[in-house]
């Protein structure tokens, strides 16, 4: 039985888990990893966290027999990255790109080398769960909205601002609005703000959620439907509730799913060994 340990770097957090070759990549099982944890990208500057990261990784875990990353942060959380592990020597590092071939999934992006590799992976792991045309958000700083055709084929897809930055810039960029906060009762999300805290929350929601019907009717018009929703992040339970209030969507396996840029990297990794 082979371990093999994956990490995706995003613009706040890092994200890593460990899983064995015995394992199947389509278990949806959210007790899927073997090991896993994450931690921010401010706390990973640190040399001091990075060390305690590495002691408590090569503690909890044999030492795998392979390591995939990808990384969309500045360049320098590579070098610390690879620089985690010196207990462990000989270590097969493997980086992952958004031009990183795949067999079974390729993209009609003009550049590949310019597609997120988060993206990618995204869509990787997507296809390791089901062969449908599929719409793979992910909801984290950035949400970015993809279409995946049931053919293998990445379509292309959108980038806007997440939630949470786009409240932050309506705080930051105007004299009198304030950072809201947002309601605990998501349900009060679905109508017009009768305060201001509902009007930016209820928006910010409402502009995600006009991209993501925008993405499903344009789907059907290049003919390949949308049958199924990947959402990752940590906004994906949030936009899950708002998709089914929409009756055009709410017809559609919904599904908000952990890890899927790990689970690309890992099924990418078994390729590439």
């Amino acid at each position: 039985m082979s371990l093999y340990l994956v990490f995706d770097i995003g613009n706040t957090r890092l994200k890593w888990a460990a899983v064995e070759s015995t394992q199947n990549i389509a278990d949806r099982n959210k007790k899927l990893w073997a090991y896993s944890g994450s931690i921010s990208n401010q706390s990973f500057q640190s040399p001091e966290l990075r060390a305690e990261l590495s002691d408590y990784i090569s503690k909890t875990m044999p030492k795998p027999d392979a390591i995939g990353f990808c990384c969309v942060a500045a360049s320098a959380t590579i070098d610390n990255l690879r620089s985690l592990f010196p207990q462990w020597q000989n270590l097969d590092w493997k980086q992952f790109t958004g031009s990183s071939p795949y067999e079974g999934v390729r993209t009609l992006y003009e550049e590949p080398g310019k597609l997120g590799a988060d993206r990618w992976a995204a869509l990787i792991g997507a296809r390791a769960l089901s062969n449908t045309n599929t719409l793979v958000v992910n909801t984290g700083t950035a949400t970015t909205i993809d279409l995946l055709g049931g053919n293998g084929v990445h379509y292309g897809g959108w980038i806007l601002p997440g939630l949470s930055l786009m409240q932050e810039s309506l705080q930051s960029n105007t004299a009198q609005l304030p950072l809201a906060i947002r309601s605990s009762t998501l349900a009060a999300q679905a109508k017009f703000g009768t305060n201001t805290n509902e009007a930016i929350t209820g928006g910010c929601d409402a502009a995600q959620m006009g991209a993501i019907l925008r993405a499903v009717y344009l789907a059907k018009e290049i003919h390949h439907p949308v049958e199924r929703i990947w959402l990752d992040g940590g906004n994906a339970k949030i936009l899950a509730t708002e998709i089914k209030q929409f009756p055009e969507l709410a017809a559609l396996p919904i599904e908000p799913i952990e890890g899927l840029v790990l689970r690309g990297l890992w099924a990418w990794l078994l390729q590439n060994l």
